[in-house]
């Protein structure tokens, strides 16, 4: 049996409840008032070009939420690598990433579509077609459903991939076979190695430089301004053949539980923000790919081209092979066909 209160006891009780309640407004709108920290995370250098779009996205977000978003770039593979990060972006380890999209196939095969063999050797422009059209739409929805994250729009285009290699010379499509060839990751691009007789080898991208010194591989896939930006010529990068083999994009994405705090207002802004600014990071990245290759070598990287026409050649006698090539992959017959039909190839 409780022990009834004494009239000093009830009073202080009294008193007590009342301050509470009276501090309990304060109190919510100390909370509200708290900043929201996003974290997003990148495995690229710090002047990688989609280092310097989302530095400057960021920033954009902080000033439209008048510094109740407060953002930090987690840069060079600080937090994770891009192999890694969509399951930390799940768990809410991070509350943004922009991963490439042939690291997104353990979750969403289709994502992988500029991969294709019948895209090999197409203009930027046309694939542009399918990633800003229907396809880009479609994968974006299974992104969505399958991982819960919430997507922000259009990809960040970075460029066409390329051969690069260190102690053998490569000038020809023919003197990739047997060389050993690290992979970015994907299906379609260890597919694409062993079409032209390679050996596929997956690294995550900040391990390259020191595997690449070590010799753990001949060569490997990437484009002129991430070798560039990595300073591969640094770890034994001396020879590259171009053959505009794919275009790879990076696909922004946000935790879904980070997105419901910002609210209706922010979520537009946020949406707002990539949209308007999307076409001058993908004017920038373009730029920095086209000047890449000088700046290359001028660091003693030697370049051999694949002329239009044999990439055309190579194209056709793909084709009829990428139906088994995105069976493999586990891409949708249904994706296949919105992409070719964008592309119109």
């Amino acid at each position: 049996m409780s022990a009834p209160l004494t009239r000093r006891a009830f009073g202080a009780a009294a008193t007590a409840g009342l301050a509470a309640s009276l501090a309990a407004p304060f109190l919510r709108n100390a909370e509200a008032a708290a900043p929201l920290l996003l974290r997003c995370s990148v495995d690229t250098a710090p002047s990688h070009p989609r280092n310097i779009a989302l530095r400057d996205f960021l920033a954009k977000v902080t000033h439209a939420s008048d510094g109740r978003v407060q953002t930090r770039l987690f840069e060079s593979g600080a937090l994770f690598p891009d192999l890694h990060v969509v399951k930390a972006l799940v768990q809410g380890q991070v509350e943004l990433a922009c991963p490439g999209t042939w690291t997104l196939t353990g979750f969403v095969p289709d994502a992988d579509f500029s991969e294709l063999p019948g895209l090999y050797g197409v203009p930027s422009a046309q694939v542009d077609k399918a990633v800003d059209g229907a396809a880009g739409t479609y994968v974006n929805g299974e992104l969505t459903h399958k991982l819960g994250l919430q997507m922000l729009g259009g990809w960040l285009n970075w460029g066409f991939n390329a051969w690069f290699s260190t102690k053998k010379p490569i000038t020809t499509l023919a003197d990739l076979r047997g060389m050993k060839l690290r992979s970015p990751g994907g299906v379609l691009n260890s597919w694409r190695i062993r079409y032209f007789g390679g050996l596929p080898n997956v690294t995550a991208w900040p391990d390259v430089p020191l595997a690449m010194s070590q010799g753990n591989f001949d060569g490997l896939i990437t484009t002129n301004e991430s070798a560039r930006t990595s300073k591969l010529y640094d770890s034994g990068m001396r020879h590259s053949l171009q053959d505009e083999q794919a275009f790879s994009y990076y696909a922004p994405m946000m935790n879904h539980a980070f997105w419901n705090k910002l609210g209706p207002k922010l979520q537009h802004a946020v949406l707002a923000l990539w949209a308007e600014n999307l076409p001058a990071y993908r004017a920038n990245t373009a730029a920095t790919q086209a000047s890449a290759r000088a700046a290359l070598t001028a660091h003693g990287v030697s370049f051999a081209d694949v002329s239009p026409a044999e990439r055309e050649a190579v194209r056709r006698k793909m084709l009829p092979q990428q139906a088994k090539a995105a069976a493999e992959a586990h891409m949708s017959p249904h994706l296949v066909k919105l992409v070719m039909a964008s592309v119109g190839t």
